[in-house]
């Protein structure tokens, strides 16, 4: 046998070069969050307990996945642009989105559903409004925000206030939020019309960490760390929700029997039609000249500025629109949670929310919707796992983003055709990079 047929495959080699390093990236990773974790001795003592079994197995679990994915990325035949899934996907969209609506609108008549679960419905419809409130910016537009939590607390802090200090009611401290929110908005659309990219990302990030130390150092006016009690909870109407009962409630108007129910099944429609509220919106101004404008500033905007739109203005609306839906869903928390501090609005939000978009595919509605039913949903399927969530969560989105790299639902409708519609495959649009 000559030395020649002997030699590895360069792709083999190269598959094994790239483990590797993924191998030496893992013990980097690993070795101080997992192989060390302190515990409490029996004597009441802390101690660092050594779990290199661990460490091994996730490193050899980093080096043959990686291994496996080079080889089939070296195997696989150069992709086209072809869109033939894009149809059938549309369709199937087209399917899934009524019943996905049906099935929530019906959840809380489920009889195996409880409070847990309308809990988690209303956590996972929270996030669908964030998640559809920054597609406007990121997905339409193009701008990568990573600050989007600040507009969220912006809206909850000014219904706290406004409802705490002078007594307004929810109704009306609802669009008060969302127009203060908007106003955050264009404060911050300002200072970065002339930034794109990762400057942008940078800027919108330290915003978003500037409102979070406002927040926790302006004590006299937001509460501090202790954050802000007793924020008022909604009515129905004018009828509040009692436990007990009594005249006046929402029981005894209606002949029910009292039930703590009642104020969360309110809650959950209440935030279901705020979701549907953004999407409508979302979807109408898409097919507007301005939303035509933030999907031309997306794909290029020299192009964009060449064809006569003022790009000052396209941008503001959309950092203005967004953080006005995130201001009205963080009133709802608000006043969901009765109680909110800066611990709520930290960077790993904006992460999620971003996570959310990216994930079900940047200017998809029923994309976004299914990616936070799977994130939110995720996280409470696997809490039993402890310190394992995460790691497990990580995976999932980076198989996700391996497998689907734009998003779960990339095809495009274009919003505006001289003839019939076609879908456009993800593959021939433009991500932005603001």
């Amino acid at each position: 046998m000559s030395g020649s047929a002997a030699e590895p495959s360069p792709r083999i080699v190269r598959a094994l070069r790239e483990a590797g390093l993924a191998a030496l990236v893992a013990i980097g990773l690993f070795a101080p969050i997992v192989g060390l974790r302190s515990d409490v001795a029996p004597n009441g003592s802390l101690y660092l307990r050594e779990r290199w079994d661990d460490v091994a197995i996730l490193v050899a679990l980093a080096f043959g996945l990686r291994f496996l994915a080079v080889l089939l990325a070296l195997h696989r035949p150069p992709r086209t642009a072809s869109g033939r899934w894009e149809e059938p996907l549309r369709r199937a969209g087209q399917v899934l989105g009524p019943l996905l609506l049906a099935f929530v609108v019906l959840l809380p008549f489920i009889p195996s559903f409880g409070r847990y679960e309308l809990d988690l419905g209303i956590l996972v419809l929270t996030y669908v409004m964030l998640g559809w409130g920054l597609n406007i910016v990121v997905g339409l537009a193009g701008l990568l925000d990573l600050g989007y939590v600040a507009f969220y607390a912006v809206g909850a802090y000014s219904y706290a206030l406004l409802a705490t200090t002078f007594g307004f009611s929810f109704w009306i401290c609802l669009p008060l939020a969302g127009f203060l929110s908007a106003f955050a908005g264009v404060l911050l659309g300002f200072p970065v019309l002339r930034l794109r990219g990762d400057y942008l990302a940078i800027v919108t990030l330290a915003f978003g960490e500037i409102i979070r130390v406002i927040l926790i150092n302006w004590a006299s006016f937001t509460g501090g760390p202790n954050g802000i009690t007793g924020i008022p909870r909604p009515s129905f109407f004018g009828l509040p929700f009692s436990a007990g009962g009594g005249p006046g409630s929402f029981a005894d108007f209606f002949g029910l029997e009292p039930s703590p129910l009642h104020r969360v099944i309110f809650l959950y429609y209440l935030i279901l039609a705020l979701a549907l509220l953004t999407n409508w919106v979302s979807m109408r101004i898409r097919r507007q000249p301005l939303g035509r404008a933030w999907e031309a500033m997306r794909e290029d905007e020299i192009a964009c500025r060449s064809l006569g739109i003022n790009i000052t203005t396209t941008k503001l609306t959309a950092f203005a629109m967004g953080a006005m839906f995130a201001g009205i869903a963080g009133s709802f928390f608000a006043t969901r949670q009765g109680f909110i501090s800066p611990e709520s609005f930290t960077f790993i939000e904006s992460a999620i929310i971003l996570a959310i978009v990216v994930l079900g595919g940047m200017g998809s509605q029923v994309g976004i919707a299914i990616a936070a039913a799977v994130m939110i949903g995720g996280f409470e399927v696997f809490r039993d796992l402890q310190e394992w969530r995460m790691l497990v969560f990580g995976i999932a989105m980076v198989v996700i983003m391996v497998l689907r790299p734009r998003g779960l639902v990339s095809s495009r409708t274009p919003t505006v055709a001289l003839a019939e519609r076609r879908v456009i495959a993800g593959s021939l649009v433009g991500e932005g990079h603001g």
